[in-house]
């Protein structure tokens, strides 16, 4: 509760404590009688339910009209303001087939299940908070209306970013024309929404601390061998007043600004004592060299070049919009911007899955190596091929071509290009079509034995939608029904159960239905028109064969929460994730999180629907969208 300052004041003397009980009743405001229906049994019923895991701003039930305020740092009354704008959710005229009610009992259907038990004592206050929105009078039902689910305005100050192992590589290469990568021996780093480069994975640890010692250590040894300036660092000939020249040139360029006095005494006497050799193996771990701070030179080179910003850069202005679009536009005129892309693509698709995924070699003798590394590789020249010759970003679901090798065009069973990686169309009957059709995609939400359809829907719902499926409830069993030579199973029959038990079914009719559309390709990405099952005899039988079983397969699929989204192949999939708002806006947000090294916020939205608005003016093109990024960040 809050006080008034007023009580302060409250005249003493005769009466002053009756004059105080008074003012102490007036000015203290406790949440109003009905408003405490709602945050003290039906909000609280809704988060036993778990309403929120879907109904939140990356949920699956995100482009519906209840959203969740924040779950941390909201206070009792934005509660209670949240309570009552839900009268939009209320039919006034007959409270009973109001959705606040019908939807968590699943009155009606609700794709969530049912939420809230009937006949409980939860269902029991929701009725009463639907009777008591529904006798609003139409000043109060404004009122209500009122209130914004953004919750706060202000966005999260991050001062200090991590320089992540690729922008480690690529600003030594930069600054010391060192292409050995020595960040490729770091400690791997994690994947944190959807990223390696989020903040909340940016803290440095002892071991990652003793990798970077080394590695500047043998830097700077590699840059000085033999005692020669191999790549030209010093601008002058060695003396005290050179000394100084190189501290201030490199430091600039290592630190991404001037030397304060302090740090040009600090390193100029290192330099006194060991040259410039020492210089560049002390700056190389200095925190100002691996965190970089939120300034505009640094946003736009880590953004759209990936490396540290180069000296015109470091001089260009950029204290207006104007200029920062000046400037983005030019640097990704440059060759940097193309690498950049490519490890922001590399992150968002999960290269590292299928870099790192084994398939069984019985079952799949074509797959190698060789074959994941083409996946990437194909994926990346086609996603390139939309953005750096200005196309319709959202072919990339729609596209009915891709960049074939060798080993990909038999595993297409399309003809062979003259050149590796050439562009080659997807036959009608193939249904295949943008990177939903590819292999990468289809190979890597797959199992190394066979394809699951829980993990594509899965990867769709979470990369292309940027909605967040809760997680399981503990304790649940997922394993699923063996198939046998008397009972052969499709994995649509198999995920059955999932959907037959109510803890499993909220979850898993989100991204299974998506999944079973894909049922037709394998888990390598190729095509087949039924499932083969083999079942092999037990050891001991004697003169007994493997025996295979052909089953029909049922690519009906759909993508619940979004309207008229029936389909059955990659192909009618991608038609209508292309023209989904939330496929379309998830393309921004996953640039925006790249971009931030953050999730975004409530306080995020009007920036990324400005930046949303501006990509659909433009047809769907990606630079124009990272344009709009770069200002304000």
């Amino acid at each position: 509760m809050v006080f008034s300052t007023r009580l302060l004041s409250l005249p003493h003397g005769r009466g002053s404590v009756c004059g105080l009980i008074v003012g102490l009743c007036l000015l203290v405001k406790p949440v109003p009688a009905q408003d405490a229906v709602f945050t003290g049994k039906v909000y609280p019923a809704f988060e036993a339910a778990n309403c929120r895991g879907c109904h939140n701003l990356d949920g699956v039930a995100s482009p519906t009209r209840l959203l969740f305020p924040p779950q941390q740092g909201t206070a009792e009354s934005q509660i209670a303001a949240f309570g009552r704008s839900l009268v939009k959710l209320v039919d006034a005229a007959d409270p009973e087939k109001s959705l606040l009610l019908t939807k968590p009992t699943k009155r009606v259907a609700h794709a969530g299940g049912e939420r809230i038990k009937q006949s409980s004592t939860q269902e029991a206050a929701v009725r009463e908070w639907v009777k008591i929105l529904a006798s609003y009078t139409t000043s109060q039902r404004a009122a209500a209306l009122a209130y914004r689910e953004e919750g706060s305005t202000k966005q999260p100050v991050i001062e200090l970013r991590r320089l992540t192992h690729s922008q480690y590589n690529n600003s030594v290469r930069d600054l010391l024309g060192d292409i050995t990568a020595p960040a490729n021996q770091f400690p791997p780093e994690d994947f944190i929404n959807g990223f390696k480069n989020q903040v909340q994975s940016q803290s440095i640890s002892p071991i990652l601390e003793e990798a970077y010692s080394a590695s500047a250590e043998k830097l700077a040894a590699a840059a000085f061998r033999g005692g020669t300036d191999r790549h030209n660092l010093i601008p002058c000939k060695p003396s005290p007043e050179c000394g100084a020249k190189f501290v201030a040139s490199f430091g600039r360029k290592a630190f991404r600004r001037d030397l304060t006095a302090d740090e040009k005494r600090r390193y100029g006497k290192l330099y006194s004592s060991g040259g410039a050799q020492l210089v560049v193996e002390a700056m190389l771990q200095s925190p100002a060299f691996l965190f970089w701070r939120n300034e505009p030179a640094s946003r736009l080179s880590f953004f759209l070049w990936n490396t540290t910003p180069d000296e015109k850069l470091l001089d260009e202005s950029l204290k207006t919009k104007a200029d920062v679009e000046r400037v983005a536009r030019r640097m990704l005129a440059d060759p940097r911007a193309k690498e950049a892309f490519d490890e922001f693509l590399s992150q968002w698709l999960r290269f590292d899955r299928i870099l790192t995924a084994v398939k069984d070699r019985r079952a799949f003798p074509q797959y190698s190596r060789e074959t994941a590394v083409a996946m990437t590789e194909e994926a990346r020249r086609f996603a390139g091929d939309l953005v750096w010759n200005d196309r319709n970003f959202m072919e990339l679901y729609t596209a009915n071509y891709g960049f074939v090798n060798g080993d990909l065009a038999n595993l297409y069973k399309v003809k062979a290009p003259d050149l590796e990686f050439a562009k080659v169309a997807f036959p009608v009957e193939s249904e295949r079509a943008g990177i939903l059709g590819q292999a990468l995609f289809l190979a890597l939400t797959s199992k190394p034995d066979e394809t699951s359809p829980t993990a594509r829907g899965l990867f769709v719902r979470e990369q292309f939608l940027c909605q967040k499926v809760p997680e399981p409830p503990p304790g649940v069993n997922a394993n699923l029904p063996i198939p046998t030579e008397d009972k052969p199973m499709t994995n649509r029959e198999r995920l059955g159960m999932h959907l037959s038990n109510e803890s499993c079914a909220s979850c898993h009719k989100l991204v299974d239905p998506i999944g079973f559309g894909f049922e037709k390709f394998d888990a390598i990405g190729g095509r087949r028109e039924k499932l083969k099952q083999t079942f092999t005899p037990d050891r001991k039988a004697k003169n007994q064969q493997p025996v295979s079983v052909m089953l029909d397969l049922d690519t009906t699929g759909m993508v619940t929460g979004v309207p008229d989204s029936n389909f059955d192949s990659p192909r009618k999939l991608g038609e209508v994730l292309a023209r989904t708002p939330q496929c379309q806006e998830c393309v921004a947000r996953q640039l925006f999180r790249y971009m931030a090294g953050r999730l975004e916020t409530p306080a995020d939205r009007p920036f990324i629907d400005q930046a949303v608005k501006r990509f659909r003016e433009s047809q769907f093109n990606v630079k124009e969208l990272m344009i709009s990024l770069t200002w304000p960040m």
